[in-house]
């Protein structure tokens, strides 16, 4: 089959990264390089032929014309036109396949030509937005694909793109997407609001396919994934020794979108190792140190539920021996990358693009094409031996454990230091009545099952915790409270002094580290209004501020406002409650 000319068009100083970056991807991809050839000009050797003569002959030769539009308009002719633009007219005049992907800048900064010739664009063709190189490529990638579906040069496309036809988007849950943008847009400026229409923003996530759902729509934001893919969960298992044998002291199967998977299975794995925790002797914040580094263990978790195949029956497994991590996932590494390859610098293949660009925007990915590089960095700089990457049927990445004393040696005890552990963090955070998903919230726990079974029925069961409606536990207004034997160890907890104590005060610090109301009290001084707050505490994002710090201060009565009458006054401060000075004289204490 011959392939089809791609013609790669932008000002090439200012787009010489991207174009460089499609070029590559596009003869790289296993899939798109089988069907695509791309052109870009500074890969032609020098030729005594005219620049304009080449660009637009290669033009007229392409079947897609690729434009990126950014803020400069490049070199005029004679008669004030770039070559970007002569392009474009070229693909135009000989109705070209022509895909445009413009950089997401303020009209301020483009130049009043680059401003027209965009504007001109879009009264022509649909085009996307970007603000990086993996939006870019999950855009172009995305669009390609569309393009050999409606040519028929492929009947089903990749995993991740094809679409679930029986679907509609009454299966999506509105919440999760709602989530999903606001984290986003505090981590990567995701440049939609949250209260953006559902539709718009699975649009410009490329997760429909002409008003149908794609596999990964489901995946990321189904109310029921499991319902549609019943091998996509995560079975996480912990082993005494350093074989898989029996007894099994813990072994979960868990399920949801893929956010809840990755966030169970690593709170799986953090809390069977060991931690050491810091003082706050020199800062209100205190430093948690795993033995296994939480970033490696979540770039090997994350890669294993992105990359995996999907329509493999297989799950992804987690599995933690005493001298060993081990993430298991049923995938296979792309043919133009080695194991050999993974321990340097390697270009990023996703098996599943449309999976990896949400992971990237929800802050559970850092960089591209750096993960395993990471993984061997982080583990050399917290002194433990380099981890192993293999591909038998299943793709397997093995993190070595430092050699520790006081392993768990029973079933019994093992689950004892953990509930242990929990209880105290329920316990602590507990101010009057409280509803389940608030105890949730204030401890950052984002799974319902993993907190109830690890957290809240522990507390209940020992007699810390106890229900307001005890005789309805399913009641909607059902809350919790601190039993007389619960607020008796808690105030033993606060009490105890460091010197005598300090492994109480170790858990005192890792419990309040998980709450960043505790910040709030203890820099509060006087009357001060949200933007004073937000500034003393260097948090830029008012949203983020609201929904994490005084939102929640406010529910514990821990702070109060002036005006509590007008809660939208512009004239609004805040202060601390009668309960919340006797905490931070407590905190100070402790």
């Amino acid at each position: 089959m011959q392939k089809i000319k791609v013609f790669i068009s932008s000002v090439q100083t200012e787009f010489a990264s991207e174009r460089q970056m499609l070029f590559t991807y596009l003869t790289t991809d296993a899939l798109l390089s089988l069907f695509f050839k791309p052109f870009i000009f500074e890969n032609l050797p020098a030729s005594e032929q005219s620049a304009t003569d080449i660009y637009l002959n290669e033009v007229s030769k392409c079947n897609i014309y690729i434009g990126l539009f950014g803020k400069e308009y490049g070199y005029e002719d004679e008669n004030g036109i770039s070559p970007t633009e002569h392009e474009f007219n070229k693909a135009t005049e000989l109705n070209k396949t022509r895909l445009i992907f413009i950089n997401n800048y303020n009209n301020i900064e483009r130049h009043p030509k680059e401003i027209a010739l965009i504007k001109r664009a879009e009264k022509e063709v649909v085009r996307k937005k970007f603000g990086n190189l993996l939006e870019l490529k999950t855009d172009v990638y995305s669009s390609l694909i569309r393009y050999l579906k409606g040519k028929e040069f492929i009947q089903t496309g990749p995993f991740d793109a094809s679409v679930y036809k029986s679907v509609k988007l009454k299966d999506i849950d509105k919440d999760k997407v709602f989530r999903f943008a606001t984290i986003a847009r505090s981590k990567r400026n995701f440049p939609l609001p949250p209260e953006s229409p559902t539709k718009d923003i699975l649009t410009h996530l490329n997760l429909l396919d002409k008003n149908k759902l794609t596999n990964a729509a489901l995946l990321l934001f189904s109310k029921t994934p499991q319902k549609f893919f019943i091998s996509s969960e995560v079975k996480c298992v912990q082993f005494y020794g350093t074989e898989i044998i029996k007894p099994i002291p813990s072994y979960q199967v868990y399920k949801g979108d893929v956010f809840q998977l990755v966030d169970q299975a690593v709170g799986f794995v953090l809390s069977r190792i060991n931690a050491e925790t810091g003082t706050r002797n020199t800062s209100v914040d205190v430093k948690v140190n795993y033995e296994i580094p939480m970033a490696v263990i979540t770039e090997a978790i994350v890669n294993a539920v992105v990359h995996r195949d999907y329509t493999s029956t297989g799950s992804v497994q987690v599995m933690l021996f005493k001298d060993r991590l081990e993430v298991w996932n049923p995938g296979r590494l792309p043919p133009n990358l080695s194991l050999v390859q993974l321990r340097a610098p390697h270009g990023s293949y996703p098996a599943n693009p449309l999976l990896a660009e949400p992971m990237y925007l929800a802050g559970y990915i850092e960089r591209v094409g750096t993960g395993t590089g990471d993984i061997i960095r982080l583990c050399k700089e917290n002194g433990l031996k380099e981890p192993v990457f293999a591909q038998d049927d299943v793709f397997k990445t093995i993190i070595w454990r430092n050699e520790v004393t006081g392993q768990v040696t029973g079933q019994v005890s093992g689950q004892a230091i953990l509930y242990k552990e929990t209880i105290k963090r329920v316990v602590m955070v507990c101010f009057g009545e409280l509803k389940r998903s608030k105890i949730q919230d204030i401890l950052q726990l984002k799974h319902r099952e993993y907190f109830m079974e690890n957290y809240l029925l522990p507390a209940i069961n020992e007699g810390f915790i106890e229900m307001t409606i005890p005789k309805n536990p399913n009641h909607p207004n059902q809350k919790y409270r601190l039993t007389v034997k619960g607020e008796n160890y808690k105030n033993r907890l606060l009490t105890k002094s460091s010197d005598k104590d300090n492994t109480h005060d170790t858990v005192h610090d890792t419990v309040h580290d998980t709450v960043h109301v505790i910040k709030l009290i203890v820099k509060m001084s006087g009357e001060m209004s949200r933007p004073e707050l937000q500034k003393l505490l260097k948090i830029s994002h008012r949203g983020h501020f609201r929904e994490k710090y005084l939102i929640p201060a406010l529910n514990l009565k821990l702070i109060e406002m002036t005006i509590p009458d007008k809660p939208s006054s512009k004239k609004q401060k805040y202060r601390l409650s009668k309960k919340g000075m006797e905490y931070k004289n407590l905190l100070k204490k402790s």
